[in-house]
């Protein structure tokens, strides 16, 4: 497997995503080129990565992004890419924090939540972007 350092994983987060998806893949690339352009953070799909050390497990990666923070902690899901938006170029922090505002957070929350759920279905998307498991009604 191809894993960084841990240490160079607690001097920069790290944002994990699905590599099997083409969608979740394109979005990636997209963080990479521009939010973050002068790499203030990792992007790497999970699939590359030893999950156990940075405390998430391959069924959190399956189900969202993931967000390990400089401190070890980690987010998912909308807060990954919150997260993501607020360590990236200046001009993408405000979309960040705004997504962490009480009534934004609960509306991106849902937002994401239908993406990853659509996902197979959006520009980029594949067969293998489908949800492994029906999605439970809301």
């Amino acid at each position: 497997m191809d894993t960084a350092p841990d240490s160079i994983l607690r001097e920069r987060g790290l944002l994990i995503f699905d590599g099997d998806c083409g969608f979740c893949t394109t979005s990636a690339r997209f963080l990479s080129r521009w939010v973050d352009r002068h790499e203030r953070y990792d992007v790497q799909p999970w699939q590359q990565l030893d999950l156990a050390p940075l405390g998430v497990t391959e069924a959190d990666c399956i189900e969202a992004a993931q967000f390990v923070r400089r401190d070890g902690s980690v987010v998912a899901g909308h807060l990954a890419i919150a997260e993501g938006l607020k360590h990236g170029a200046p001009a993408w922090r405000p979309l960040g924090h705004l997504l962490t505002l009480p009534g934004v957070s609960w509306l991106a929350a849902r937002a994401y939540t239908w993406v990853a759920d659509h996902r197979y279905a959006l520009p980029g998307g594949t067969p293998a972007c489908a949800p492994k498991v029906p999605a439970q009604p809301q």
